[in-house]
């Protein structure tokens, strides 16, 4: 089974809200998802974003590959560095 971390849009309309989550590759966008990692709102002036490292280290080390805005949200939070220093 193959795993991506990515994005899922809450909120309501034009008010967007996202989820960081860990799912299964052929599952839809809003579809089923194995763990919530963190939240990321683009609505304030300074965009708010909470990921949980510990986690998404876990996931990445395992082989969950994120999608493209997932990928630059990890690396701003530095969660990318962490993991290129373990290794």
């Amino acid at each position: 089974m193959a795993t991506r971390i990515r994005l899922v849009r809450l909120g309501r309309k034009k008010r967007p809200f996202y989820r960081i989550v860990v799912c299964d590759a052929q599952e839809r966008r809003n579809g089923n998802f194995i763990e919530i990692l963190g939240y990321y709102n683009p609505i304030p002036a300074e965009a708010e974003v909470k990921i949980d490292t510990e986690k998404a280290l876990d996931w990445l080390k395992k082989g969950a590959q994120p999608s493209d805005t997932v990928k630059n949200l990890l690396s701003k939070q530095g969660v990318i560095a962490q993991l290129a220093a373990s290794k």
